[in-house]
């Protein structure tokens, strides 16, 4: 195998201290409502974010299969977006930073890419990667988005996987990627959400936002989502009013939803937010989380940043 590192390449004019975590998310493969797409591009358009490092396309990527889109007006072609695979240093809502890889999944080299992520995680000394994906399921929208979770972070396992089964799937880049990190013991976390099978084609904000929330209780980063609330809000008010009109659809979306209630009502599954007793913290409680992750966070900038 060629040298991984040859298939990217570093901005010589950023530092990225060492310890933070890496989210990841790539287009490309079962994309079931747009849940990958949305939250990336609402990271990448919401967020302050510089370049680390770009992978190289022409290696990666079948044109002829994903072909990208070039702008023709009237007589002339005006503009060329060339595919982007890349890995940038963001900052979240409260000012904390964490790494994030998006773009398009490579068609080609997976090995070489997988040992090309590695290296870089062990070169900016990363903390944990979780990455997202999303797959059509019977399940209804009238429900909060579910989610299976892999890796070695049993924590959020048992908090999160509503759905654990044993089964063989289609593997895309970011599977190897985990599976290799694992063997080396590194904190990984992949959250699949569960999405309404007739929705599995549309944008559906929801499951953005559920994919955001997942991200945020392995990372502690917090993010904006007023706006995506605000777009779920609308979308579903319109299938609400689709299900009303159609008789047949009402009674699918009914079924699925005595099937979700029975599988709920059997399974032990406890709330992130709540304590071993299933209960909320308290407003002083939660007063002294943030003032521990206030202090934490003044001894994290003392730190010397580590470089590239």
């Amino acid at each position: 195998m060629r040298d991984p590192r040859s298939l990217y390449e570093l901005n010589p004019d950023v530092i990225v201290p060492a310890g933070l975590p890496l989210v990841a998310g790539l287009t490309g493969y079962a994309d079931a409502g747009g849940a990958v797409a949305q939250t990336t591009e609402y990271l990448l358009s919401t967020l302050d974010s510089t370049v680390v490092a770009s992978f190289e396309a022409d290696e990666l990527l079948d044109y002829r299969a994903r072909r990208p889109i070039i702008l023709f007006e009237g007589d002339h072609l005006a503009d060329y977006t060339p595919p982007r695979l890349s890995l940038d240093l963001a900052v979240d809502e409260l000012g904390q930073q964490f790494l994030l890889l998006t773009g398009f999944e490579p068609d080609y080299q997976w090995q070489r890419f997988s040992s090309a992520v590695l290296d870089l995680i062990d070169r900016l000394g990363v903390s944990s990667t979780t990455w997202i994906n999303s797959i059509p399921m019977p399940v209804p929208h009238t429900r909060p988005v579910g989610v299976t979770v892999s890796g070695n972070r049993s924590e959020l396992i048992d908090a999160m996987s509503i759905w654990r089964p044993t089964t063989q799937v289609p593997a895309n880049v970011l599977h190897l990627v985990e599976f290799r990190l694992q063997e080396l013991d590194h904190p990984t976390t992949g959250f699949v959400l569960l999405i309404p099978h007739y929705l599995s084609d549309a944008e559906y904000p929801s499951a953005a936002i559920s994919a955001l929330e997942a991200i945020s209780a392995a990372t502690g980063r917090i993010f904006p989502t007023d706006a995506l609330r605000e777009q779920g809000r609308d979308f579903i008010a319109r299938i609400d009013e689709q299900v009303s009109e159609n008789a047949e659809l009402a009674k699918l979306v009914g079924t699925l939803e005595q099937r979700h209630d029975s599988y709920m009502e059997g399974t032990t599954l406890r709330s992130p937010l709540t304590d071993e007793d299933g209960e909320l913290p308290s407003a002083d409680e939660i007063a002294a989380e943030l003032e521990k992750f206030l202090a934490f966070r003044r001894s994290n900038d003392d730190d010397t940043p580590r470089g590239l």
